[in-house]
């Protein structure tokens, strides 16, 4: 079997996730009768100190709902240039919602600087769309938001009249390094996104947790997105084994990617990026470089594209301590020949 350093999207169940899945009680979701659903919202939105949560199949929706949520048509969302609600969601807020994104480019620790926001802000002038919303992301490619940050973020969109959304399809790995608790991590935002399928390895879905009144209004958008689900609870079932079971081991992930960074420090031609998390970013020079994707898949590693001109290799659970021993040794025959 392959060692995928792709993403951490792409872990499988486990046995014990599988067991609990085929085990699980279900009800129809779309008439609020699944209570394996039921659960795994509240078990969400109280590690995140949250009121409600709503169970979506994908992050990309449940970003969409919150954006749906907090905004109107000819609003306006300041958001990263790299930001995944931004990048990576094919403009479904523009193309669906009729809202305006405004990105600016983010700070080298991931952050977006205060500054710049307040300079983003729109008078409140017809001419221009209303700004309304601060999106923020933790983790953003593999960096955590500064706690200092986090403190004064909160002041700050109130004082610009802005809602504050997070996407936190991440923040887990974010809690492990930063060494707080997830609801401190998400208490200064209104609505915060998190995803199962990534390294806590649930097979499908997110859920947006916010206050309850929000939640209600997020399950109308839910509902034309064509995100109700009917016997969802054998999805739901793998995220609460993956809430209650998986959150202390991405300590693993954040190892394995600190050894992995560390040997490839070590490889001539190659230049690795200080890691935080659970990704690693390496820049890589020389002949090897046109071919290495190929040749790595050929001792069955299998890495990514590049993002601005970088690597990115995930760890994940499915990734062992004795498989990035694997990868560095790969990388050295290929940069040695």
């Amino acid at each position: 079997m392959s060692i995928d350093l792709r993403s951490d999207t792409v872990t499988r169940p486990t046995l014990a996730m599988r067991e609990v899945m085929g085990s699980a009680e279900v009800g129809d979701d779309v008439f609020g009768d699944d209570p394996t659903v039921a659960r795994l919202e509240e078990l969400a939105a109280g590690i995140l100190g949250k009121e409600a949560g709503m169970f979506v199949p994908s992050g990309t929706q449940s970003n969409l709902c919150a954006m749906l949520t907090h905004c109107e048509r000819g609003d306006e969302y300041i958001v990263g240039q790299s930001a995944h609600t931004y990048l990576f969601e094919g403009g479904g807020a523009a193309v669906l919602g009729s809202i305006q994104p405004q990105p600016l480019d983010q700070e080298p620790d991931g952050s977006l600087a205060f500054d710049k926001i307040a300079g983003l802000v729109k008078p409140d002038d017809f001419h221009f769309a209303r700004t309304r919303l601060l999106c923020l992301e933790n983790t953003t490619w593999g960096k955590v938001l500064p706690l200092d940050y986090l403190e004064s973020v909160g002041g700050f969109a109130e004082t610009h009249g802005l809602a504050l959304h997070l996407d936190g399809a991440r923040i887990f790995n974010a809690v492990i390094a930063s060494g707080k608790s997830a609801a401190d991590l998400a208490a200064p935002f209104d609505s915060v996104s998190l995803c199962l399928s990534k390294g806590l390895g649930a097979p499908v879905g997110s859920v947006l947790v916010a206050s309850g009144s929000f939640i209600k209004e997020a399950k109308r958008w839910r509902k034309m997105l064509g995100g109700g689900m009917r016997q969802a609870g054998i999805l739901a079932a793998a995220g609460i084994h993956a809430l209650e079971d998986h959150l202390e081991r991405l300590a693993d992930d954040h190892d394995n990617a600190r050894r992995l960074s560390q040997g490839l420090a070590l490889i001539p031609g190659l230049k690795v990026d200080p890691v935080q998390t659970n990704m690693v970013f390496v820049d890589a020079s020389g002949d090897q470089v046109a071919t290495l994707s190929e040749r790595l898949q050929d001792q069955g590693v299998l890495i990514g594209g590049y993002t601005g001109g970088k690597m990115r290799l995930v760890t994940h659970l499915d990734v062992s301590a004795n498989d990035i021993e694997t990868v560095i040794s790969a990388f050295s025959e290929i940069f040695r020949a």
